[in-house]
Order: structure tokens, then C-alpha cells, then sequence
């Protein structure tokens, strides 16, 4: 009995697995642009949050100054309102920063890893048909 292979030509042959392994290339391109474009989105919301907690920061510091301002005057308890201000600005500031770090530290480094992955299947599924096909 004789395989579909077996019956077509070197050429045929040849031609077919140049399709497939373009084919193959292309999609795992595919794969590898996706995953790129997803890691450079959460690099970007890690940087925003980053951002965000720097102009918390300046705020906190504004505040600061004015806390320290109303200490001074030593009147009333205004100062401790605005200690309580500084103090809610300034752990706004470090959430908002530790989430960005988060962020950022899951998108870096930017490989493309489940693609890098899925061509390091498909390299070895190709070693083992061509060792399967000189034992045969």
C-alpha cells in the first residue's frame, strides 16, 4: 500500500512544505505581534500609574508645605487637618506607585514568550518526523 506522499513528486513535495512552513512562519509571527502588543499595553498603564503617583506626590508635598506653614502659626488645629491631607496624598502616592511597579515588572522584559514557546514545539515536532522518517 502506498501513501499520497509516496505517489507525488520531489517537487510537489518540496513546494507543499515550503507553503506550510511559511504558513507557519506567518502565524507565529502573528502570535508574537499580539503578545507585543499586550505586554507594551501593561507597560503603559504601569508608566500612567507611575505618572499618577508622582503628581500625587507633588500634591502631598503642597500640602506638606501648608502643614508646616499652620504649625508654625500655632493656631488652632488647622495643621492637623492638613496633616491628615499630606499623610492620605502621600499613601495615595505609594499605592498608586507600587501598582505601577507591578505593572511594569509583568510586562518586562518584552519577549514574545508563548510564541517563542510554540516555535520551539514546532522545531522539535519537525526533528522528530525527520528522525522518524530515516528509521522507517
Amino acid at each position: 500500500m502506498t501513501t499520497q506522499t509516496e505517489q507525488q513528486s520531489t517537487g510537489d513535495l518540496v513546494r507543499q512544505m515550503s507553503e506550510q512552513v511559511s504558513t507557519l512562519v506567518r502565524e507565529e509571527l502573528t502570535l508574537a505581534r499580539i503578545e507585543m502588543v499586550e505586554k507594551g499595553k501593561r507597560a503603559g498603564v504601569g508608566a500612567g500609574l507611575f505618572g499618577a503617583a508622582g503628581a500625587l506626590a507633588l500634591y502631598g508635598l503642597g500640602a506638606l508645605f501648608v502643614t508646616v506653614g499652620a504649625l508654625l502659626a500655632l493656631v488652632m488645629p488647622a495643621w492637623a487637618a492638613a496633616l491628615i491631607v499630606t499623610v492620605a496624598l502621600f499613601a495615595a502616592a505609594g499605592v498608586a506607585a507600587l501598582v505601577g511597579k507591578s505593572q511594569v515588572s509583568q510586562a518586562l522584559p518584552p519577549e514574545p514568550e508563548a510564541a517563542m514557546a510554540s516555535g520551539k514545539r514546532d522545531v522539535e515536532t519537525v526533528k522528530d518526523a525527520i528522525q522518524e522518517g530515516r528509521h522507517a
